[in-house]
């Protein structure tokens, strides 16, 4: 028997969450129909007319053609991936002692990493962009990455999930000889592979939508990131919204493909299944 109260519950809280995405998602909507549309329509008359009526590749063939986006694609994709393969290198590295060996002053240690979340990047950027200069790496792949080469959330969620993994496992591997750089590799990292995979989403979002470093630390237009490039076009085309919207897209794609390729990967891990009682 059907319970149209529960019923009632169930749809109106669905239609609650359509409404929420359609508002999160309309944006990005309006800006790929802006990207579409041809130079004789007008893009800012407020009408129900959102769909291209002419649908054109021509502001992305301008945009290409105008500008070193592929240049700004390639430097994008350098610092993106090396910073989230040194990120989860170093979060590991970190983490696996925080959570699995006892030493003193580990809790004191792991607080004051997590209370450097609270601190923003504004009050540290000067003093970052000084020693930065300082060691030569303006204008360089290594002054936008080193500052980023380890995040405190990477640590404290790596941490969270470590201490997740059983200890019969680590036991196991001792008792078979391991070191502990053996059990961080061949125990804990394939135990905690969402949480990996997590931080790697997040690290690798982060690293491709920068702007306020990339800014500071680079002055060549050789060296621009996608974000710095679709900042030089806005300037650069008199504002010409169409072209901006081009740009926009390009630069945001990767990380949206990225996201939803890994996100089926992003679920929970039964490392206990091997465990036998």
């Amino acid at each position: 028997m059907v319970n149209f109260k529960s019923l009632n519950k169930t749809s109106i809280y669905y239609l609650f969450l359509a409404l929420i995405a359609i508002g999160m998602l309309f944006p990005l909507f309006w800006l790929l129909s802006t990207a579409f549309k041809s130079p004789t329509e007008d893009i800012f008359t407020v009408s129900w007319k959102i769909f291209p009526q002419n649908p054109t590749w021509d502001n992305f063939t301008s945009v290409w053609q105008t500008y070193p986006f592929g240049r700004y694609l390639f430097n994008s994709t350098v610092v993106a991936i090396s910073t989230v393969s040194l990120n989860l290198l170093f979060c590991s590295l970190a983490a696996y002692p925080l959570a699995r060996l006892h030493f003193q002053g580990r809790n004191i240690l792991f607080a004051v990493i997590v209370a450097t979340i609270m601190i923003p990047f504004q009050i540290v950027m000067i003093p970052l962009y000084i020693l930065a200069v300082q060691l030569g790496l303006r204008n360089t792949y290594l002054g936008i990455i080193v500052p980023n080469l380890a995040s405190a959330f990477g640590i404290f969620l790596l941490r969270q999930a470590f201490q997740g993994v059983p200890k019969e496992l680590e036991e196991a591997a001792r008792i078979d000889g391991c070191s502990e750089l053996d059990i961080l590799w061949h125990v804990m990292i394939p135990s905690v592979r969402p949480a990996l995979i997590t931080l790697a989403i997040f690290v690798f979002i982060g690293s491709w939508s920068d702007f306020l470093w990339p800014l500071i630390i680079l002055d060549r237009p050789e060296h621009y990131t996608l974000p710095l490039g679709v900042a030089k076009l806005a300037s650069a085309l008199d504002l010409d919204w169409r072209l901006i919207a081009a740009g926009s897209i390009i630069s945001i794609a990767p990380a949206l493909l990225l996201f939803v390729f890994l996100q089926r990967y992003i679920i929970p891990t039964d490392v206990g299944s091997g465990i036998k009682g």
